[in-house]
């Protein structure tokens, strides 16, 4: 099973996001087409999609704050979990930063998940004693102040 992975393309937005809902990704509070076009191509943000035989089984949107990078939507097909691609989705992702001078990545991970968590865990990645606080500067409905 070979994979390649490349910047998302506009023949790509519908399979990506049905890859999002499949992987339960999707959230009431978040466009999906929405975060595509604000992070997609820009110089500090895009999304990689693997295909493989054509197909797209594995998406990452992978961006950087000019200091640390991130990545969102960390996706593989349901039916091509467990085959090493999310190991292959991370490597991109850490070759996109990587490429860009970026030298850490941070991780946001829902507490509750102890099976992504595990993921990253035997990827290197460590919790650091970090408290992560936010703020809301436009409310889901695009009204301004949260």
């Amino acid at each position: 099973m070979t994979v390649i992975f490349r910047p998302l393309e506009d023949r790509d937005i519908d399979a990506v996001i049905d890859l999002w809902t499949a992987c339960g990704l999707v959230r009431p509070w978040n466009d999906p087409y929405k975060d595509i076009l604000f992070a997609r191509g820009e110089a500090c943000s895009d999304i990689l999609v693997g295909e493989i035989e054509g197909c797209i089984a594995a998406s990452v949107m992978v961006g950087h704050d000019g200091h640390r990078g991130v990545v969102y939507y960390v996706s593989v097909a349901p039916e091509q979990q467990g085959k090493g691609l999310g190991r292959d989705v991370m490597a991109a992702a850490e070759g996109w930063l990587k490429a860009r001078g970026v030298w850490k990545l941070n991780l946001l991970v829902r507490a509750e998940n102890d099976k992504v968590r595990g993921f990253y865990e035997s990827l290197g990645y460590e919790v650091e004693p970090r408290l992560c606080m936010a703020r809301k500067l436009v409310d889901p409905a695009g009204e301004g102040d949260a």
